[in-house]
């Protein structure tokens, strides 16, 4: 089994959710890799050394957000609804989020123009479409269902 460095992996938590805290607090615009640092009382280049820019941490955090829907999507399954209506509440949450709040709006925006954030993004969605219409086309290719997300 590999050696698990823990005082790494805990700064690198410790990173991650004052990260988090800032964007939805302050937005993503509004947050700065050297006001973690001085947070978190380390160097910008040892934050670097983790993740060598912001959008690196907005990764992420989509990517947590990917697993939160996913779970959200498994428990509407669990309750009998369908995998279209728990996505159909998903979007209409996260677009209810952006026209309430100018910090998610921020943080949807940044993660939807940042190319690192996009291709995750879109990989996720054309999953997710894929799960939940291929019911009704199934002889849609990968090819086909990319280019539908």
């Amino acid at each position: 089994m590999p050696h698990i460095n823990r005082r790494r992996l805990n700064t690198r938590l410790q990173i991650i959710q004052l990260a988090a805290k800032h964007f939805i607090e302050d937005g993503y615009s509004g947050t700065s890799l050297s006001r973690l640092a001085k947070e978190l009382d380390l160097s910008t280049g040892n934050i670097t050394f983790y993740f060598p820019t912001k959008e690196h941490l907005l990764a992420v955090l989509v990517d947590e957000m990917f697993d939160f829907q996913n779970i959200l999507m498994d428990h509407a399954a669990e309750e009998g609804k369908s995998s279209l209506l728990a996505y159909c509440l998903e979007l209409t949450a996260m677009a209810s989020a952006c026209e309430e709040s100018e910090v998610a709006r921020d943080f949807y925006s940044s993660s939807y123009t940042s190319p690192l954030t996009l291709e995750r993004i879109r990989k996720n969605d054309t999953q997710k479409t894929k799960e939940v219409f291929a019911a009704y086309q199934p002889d849609w290719d990968d090819q086909r269902w990319l280019a539908t997300e």
